[in-house]
């Protein structure tokens, strides 16, 4: 008689053995099922596509939403504040730097002497007994044993001090002045009984003034920073010029050209990053069978109308004439702002994507001669570019809205995949019982008949 097990722990599906049919029910069961998963197959794919076009929408509108937030700063009054340039022709010899109402114009500055301290140089004995010593009328005591390196710290660190210590090799203390400019013969008065400090025969150098002349007019100065000799202007002295005068130019009042053409430079750097990034998920395709997550949500925005729509709205912007402004200062190609010359006889592949181009010097003579005209058209421009992409971008924009959109598809999928889930759990529970019912009552059959038949052979024996 052949036997069938048939074993189930509690909540898991029923496994069939010793099979009386001869056929593989699991595998047929597998089959059966694989079949009627097939729906749920596909809302998983339909599902995957969603999530990636929803994780693509997300992306593409922080992208744009930066876009606008930097296009915003075209309007700050302070990229436009009036300031004067000073500029220098030999910065590393002298540096210069406006305050206000500086004379406009250049100026030829020669330099014959910087502004120094006064030194006086000591032989450092360390006492054997403390004591106390003035040095410009200050007192500073010397414990015994203290080391020239200490003395000279106790110096530095003492606010009132008129002068600063610095300790050469064997011994050697060098005090110089805490403010530079001419002292004459009276400077660095040391009184020590004790002589703890012996100064070096020679060794005394006077504090001197600056020297310098501003178109061959002379001036001097306690300092090395010059605030009196061009008017609205701070000389740093750095260096002699002893290979001729350095020439300093001072600037008319004017809003920054480094600063706007800063803030142009960084708008097309975000704006060509921004087109690049939208015309890369423009341009790829969905795969043609696709068979993993990766690949259901690859091209799921190709050839997007509403995304090209956008890209052909942005380009027309740097172009199209803002109302009320005046035709040579209405748009930003006025600037230098533009999506390129043609090159080789036909437009270049960054023109055909609209990337934009920026021209320095058209930009910076723009804002030399017509810097109120250039605010005005920036201003009004961003404002315009603004609007068109927090349409798209903002809160409760498009994008927002076909991403909200795609959320809402895919719960409604994840609660129907669920659902369809355990009505396959359940069919697939019924098949598996059904085939081991099927099963036990063959098994039976064949049992029976198998009885019967040797029921059979012993009458034939036992009545021949």
């Amino acid at each position: 008689m052949s036997s069938l097990a048939v074993s189930s722990p509690v909540g898991s599906p029923i496994s069939i053995s010793g099979l009386a049919s001869g056929l593989n029910t699991s595998s047929i069961i597998s089959a059966l099922m694989a079949v009627e998963r097939q729906p749920v197959t596909h809302l998983t794919d339909a599902q995957e596509k969603l999530q990636g076009q929803q994780k693509e929408l997300t992306s593409v509108k922080s992208s744009l939403q930066q876009l606008a937030l930097l296009a915003s700063e075209f309007s700050m009054p302070s990229l436009f504040e009036t300031s004067q340039a000073v500029v220098s022709s030999e910065p590393l010899r002298v540096s210069a730097a406006t305050s206000a109402g500086a004379g406009i114009g250049g100026y030829e500055l020669e330099v014959t002497q910087l502004a120094n301290s006064a030194q006086r140089t000591f032989t450092f004995a360390s006492p054997a007994a403390e004591e106390t010593l003035t040095i410009d009328g200050n007192s500073f005591t010397v414990k015994a044993g203290e080391t020239a390196k200490e003395f000279a710290n106790t110096i530095n660190s003492t606010s009132s001090s008129t002068v600063y210590a610095a300790v050469l090799e064997g011994n050697t203390l060098v005090l110089s002045n805490r403010a530079t400019g001419n002292t004459g013969a009276e400077f660095i008065k040391v009184s020590d009984p004790g002589a703890t400090l012996v100064e070096k025969a020679g060794s005394a150098k006077e504090g001197k003034n600056a020297e310098y002349s501003v178109d061959g007019v002379a001036g001097t100065s306690t300092s090395n920073t010059v605030t009196n000799a061009i008017a609205g202007v701070t000389l740093t002295l750095n260096g002699l010029t002893t290979t001729g005068p350095v020439t300093i130019d001072v600037q008319a009042p004017g809003a920054s050209v480094s600063a706007v053409e800063a803030q142009v430079q960084s708008f097309v750097k975000l704006y060509n990053s921004t087109v690049e990034t939208i015309q890369k998920q423009l341009s790829t395709k969905p795969v043609a069978k696709p068979t993993n997550a990766s690949e259901f949500a690859t091209g799921t925005l190709f050839g997007d109308v509403e995304l090209e729509g956008l890209l052909g709205d942005m380009r027309q912007s740097m172009y199209e004439p803002i109302a009320g402004l005046a035709a040579e200062m209405s748009n930003p190609s006025a600037l230098g702002i533009s999506t390129g010359a043609a090159s080789g006889g036909g437009a270049s592949q960054g023109s055909i994507e609209g990337l934009l181009t920026l021209n320095s010097t058209k930009l910076a003579e723009a804002v030399k001669t017509n810097p109120a005209g250039v605010q005005q058209m920036l201003e009004k421009w961003s404002q315009g570019l603004q609007s068109k992409l927090e349409q798209v971008s903002g809160p409760g924009g498009s994008l927002e809205a076909r991403a909200n959109g795609d959320s809402a598809q895919i719960t409604q999928l994840t609660s129907q995949i669920s659902t369809m889930n355990e009505m396959l759990a359940v069919r697939e529970k019924a098949l598996q019982a059904t085939y081991a019912a099927l099963e036990s009552a063959i098994s039976r059959n064949t049992s029976q008949a198998n009885w019967l038949t040797s029921q059979e052979a012993s009458l034939v024996a036992n009545h021949p």
